[in-house]
C-alpha cells in the first residue's frame, strides 16, 4: 500500500485497483494495481513490487525497451511478447533476468533452474540445480597405487 501511495505522490497515475479489498480487510492483500504516468525515477519503478501491481510505461523502439528493462538492481524474470521470433529471441538474449517467457507468463517447469540475477533470488530452485543449492561438494582424492607417483611415495603400512 506504501508503494502505491508513494507512486500518487509522486505524480503517477492510479489507473484501476490501488486499495485493500473490502472483504479482506485481514491479511495482506491488495486489488489489481494498474499504475501509469510512471516515470523511471519513482519507488514504484526501482523497487521489486510483488503483488498485483502494473507499471506501465511507453516506449518507441527495442533498444529504449530493453534499456528501461535492465535499468534496475533487479532481474528476477520478464517476458517478450511479440510474432516477430527473432526479435523474441534477441530482446531474451539481452534481459538481465533469470527467466524469460516468450508469449506467455510465467508457466513453471519443475525440471528447469529458476533463479533470478543481480538483487533478485537466492540461488537456483527446481530441477537437479536446485537440488544442488541444498549440498555441499567435497573433494575426496585417495592414492591407492604401491607405486611412487610423481614425487608421492606409495603410503607406508
Amino acid at each position: 500500500m506504501k508503494f502505491i501511495s508513494n507512486a500518487k505522490n509522486e505524480g503517477a497515475t492510479i489507473l484501476y485497483g490501488g486499495n485493500r479489498p473490502k472483504h479482506l480487510e485481514k491479511g495482506y492483500y491488495v486489488e489489481p494495481t494498474i499504475i501509469t504516468d510512471v516515470k523511471t525515477s519513482m519507488q514504484i519503478w526501482r523497487e521489486e513490487v510483488f503483488g498485483p501491481v502494473l507499471c506501465v510505461k511507453t516506449f518507441t523502439a527495442e533498444d529504449e525497451a530493453i534499456e528501461l528493462a535492465n535499468d534496475t538492481h533487479y532481474g528476477l524474470g520478464g517476458a517478450v511478447v511479440s510474432k516477430d521470433i527473432e526479435r523474441c529471441d534477441r530482446v531474451s538474449k539481452a534481459l538481465q533476468v533469470g527467466a524469460v517467457w516468450v508469449n506467455c507468463s510465467q508457466p513453471c517447469f519443475c525440471q528447469s533452474p529458476f533463479e533470478g540475477v543481480k538483487w533478485s533470488g537466492f540461488g537456483r530452485e527446481l530441477g537437479e540445480w536446485g537440488l544442488k543449492n541444498y549440498l555441499s561438494v567435497k573433494q575426496v582424492t585417495e592414492y591407492v597405487s604401491d607405486e611412487q607417483w610423481g614425487w608421492y611415495e606409495p603410503p607406508k603400512q
